[in-house]
């Protein structure tokens, strides 16, 4: 009996401390200082984020000509009427409105995309009615368990809020360009949905720390696992395309495959004589190929795995600058956030047994090259 007792005492003082930590949480979440807190950013900052239109004209053969309409999110950049939104929200439109929160609609022109990093600027012409610019914060400061904002138009429902923490930093995710990643991205759990796309995720300060621009779904609605591009990226490459239409990227000219214990043994079996496992083969240059011209050596045999013809003998980066490359989306992440068009970097390869540092100076990569 005096077994059970003390067993039932122990339930109940678990039962109290689970009902004193639910207690403390509705306490914290009915703070009114942080309630106010994002009351005061919305009611700043919603008036500066729009709804995004896009109207493209499709032929079929069957209907002829045909209108497809798709929205998504943007929000004021800047006091000249520029409008920040995703690359996939306005890609392949024929035609582009902005509506503020007002209700106010004008014709959008687009000055400049990078389909790379998902960006997209547009113009408007609000005159003395657009809404004050949104400022950038330093999102190389955030935290994970930082409170932050989402505003956007979910499903076409204009200023809608949703609110969560930084759930994750650094993340890296497939770029709307094949071949291509995004680094420097911000994960949340604030509740990002269809339409969301090129809204701004904000802090309690009323800074924008990202663009929201995907979710990880199996259903298409939020999961509460949403992607956000970092104002530092926003801020690498927004002011080139508002100044040239593009945004130079630093190119290598390469084709490669992905090391992994798998695939070195899949290939050594056909005769690649791989001494890593972990790394980027090279089996083919792009035309004019600044990796070609310095002297990296692409695959010069080939054979067949499968239905696919691989050449072999190329040399496998293992790192550039010093910094480890064990995929594809290392050295295009790295690339992309930390070298510039003109720069001279030091790759580092495996050639045949041998490890040497083979400099290249980069390029900007072709408009038509992935």
């Amino acid at each position: 009996m005096g077994l059970r007792i003390r067993s039932s005492k122990a339930a109940i003082a678990a039962i109290v401390l689970v009902l004193l930590s639910a207690a403390a949480v509705a306490v914290q979440a009915a703070d009114p200082t942080a309630e106010q807190q994002v009351i005061a950013v919305y009611q700043q900052c919603s008036p500066s984020v729009v709804n995004i239109t896009s109207l493209a004209y499709v032929y079929n053969w069957f209907s002829g000509n045909t209108q497809e309409t798709g929205t998504g999110s943007g929000f004021v950049y800047d006091a000249d009427g520029h409008i920040l939104t995703n690359y996939h929200v306005i890609a392949g439109a024929d035609q582009l409105t902005v509506t503020l929160s007002t209700g106010e609609v004008y014709p959008a022109t687009v000055v400049g995309r990078d389909s790379s990093n998902d960006l997209a600027v547009l113009s408007i012409n609000a005159g003395s009615k657009l809404p004050p610019p949104l400022s950038l914060a330093d999102s190389s400061a955030l935290q994970v368990g930082q409170t932050v904002l989402a505003i956007g138009s979910p499903y076409g429902l204009q200023q809608t809020l949703t609110t969560g923490v930084v759930s994750a930093l650094g993340r890296v995710i497939e770029s709307p360009e094949a071949n291509q990643f995004i680094g420097e991205v911000i994960q949340t759990d604030a509740a990002i949905n269809p339409g969301n796309s090129g809204g701004p995720l904000l802090d309690t300060q009323s800074r924008v720390i990202g663009i929201n621009s995907q979710i990880l779904s199996s259903s298409g609605s939020s999961s509460g696992i949403g992607f956000a591009i970092s104002a530092n990226t926003i801020r690498r490459v927004v002011p080139q395309l508002i100044a040239t239409g593009s945004y130079q990227h630093a190119w290598l000219g390469i084709e490669t495959i992905d090391l992994d214990e798998n695939t070195s043994q899949i290939l050594n079996q056909a005769g690649a004589n791989l001494t890593v496992q972990e790394g980027v083969l090279v089996v083919s240059f792009d035309s004019g190929s600044p990796a070609s011209a310095a002297g990296v050596h692409a695959g010069s045999r080939q054979t067949r795995i499968g239905p696919y013809l691989i050449p072999l003998g190329g040399d496998v980066i293992v790192a550039i600058n010093g910094t480890t490359v064990k995929s594809i989306a290392d050295l295009t992440v790295y690339l992309e956030m930390k070298t510039a068009v003109g720069q001279t970097v030091q790759l580092t390869v495996v050639r045949s047994s041998s490890q040497i540092v083979v400099p290249v100076t980069l390029a900007a990569r072709p408009a038509s090259s992935t």
